[in-house]
């Protein structure tokens, strides 16, 4: 059965999350921690639970959600998956990161690409891997079918959606996104955004004053 604990990191709040099973294998989503308490929080949950991390992705590239990426991949040897089309996003983030106060930022290197319509495993859990871009140009959710969870990133959020007046954001084409993949899914299906307390495909469909159903 599939487990998830999420961290809060960074100025920007960013919500980092650790899927893992019965079977002691995770994933860490979109790593935002920055500063080494934030380090030590994530190093902390993983070694008390006795985790051994298989794969480090990346829902999108903006700064807050990949400022822990090198950090992860050194800390324990796995690969950084990405949407091909967020690669130039990535490479942006050493330019702009001082003027965010991240000067000891470091780089990660892409290892591998996540592809509209693959699959991520985790055990015996099974992610879809759904193309939402609009926020972001390659942004990417998760979706466990079987366990009603979806990770969302950026794209939607509690009762509201990405910001899209960011470089390659597009508001028709989140609103697209959100309408065609994600508003498909079934109500109850539980809602892990990058920002902000979780929520649910049915409630957003209903309420969010953004993009209703």
């Amino acid at each position: 059965m599939l487990q998830i604990a999420s961290m809060t990191f960074n100025p920007f709040q960013e919500n980092t999350y650790v899927l893992y099973d019965a079977s002691g294998s995770c994933i860490i989503v979109d790593p935002g921690c920055y500063e080494p308490d934030e380090q030590e929080e994530l190093k902390t949950f993983i070694s008390q639970n006795k985790l051994r991390v298989e794969k480090l992705l990346n829902t999108h590239c903006h700064i807050d959600h990949v400022v822990g990426n090198e950090f992860v991949k050194q800390t324990y040897g796995v690969g950084l998956y990405i949407h091909p089309l967020d690669e130039p996003v990535l490479r942006a983030v050493s330019a702009y990161a001082p003027n965010y106060g991240f000067n000891r930022y470091q780089p990660a290197t892409v290892d591998g690409y996540l592809e509209e319509g693959g699959e991520v495993t985790l055990g015996q859990v099974k992610f879809n891997i759904l193309f939402v871009p609009g926020h972001a140009p390659g942004h990417v959710a998760f979706y466990s079918e079987a366990d009603k969870t979806l990770i969302s990133g950026d794209v939607l959020f509690y009762n509201s959606i990405g910001r899209t007046d960011l470089p390659g954001g597009n508001y028709e084409t989140l609103e697209k996104s959100i309408r065609k993949e994600l508003y498909r899914l079934p109500d109850d299906t539980t809602v892990y955004p990058g920002h902000g307390p979780k929520t649910s495909i049915g409630f957003e469909k209903r309420t969010n004053p953004f993009v209703r159903a």
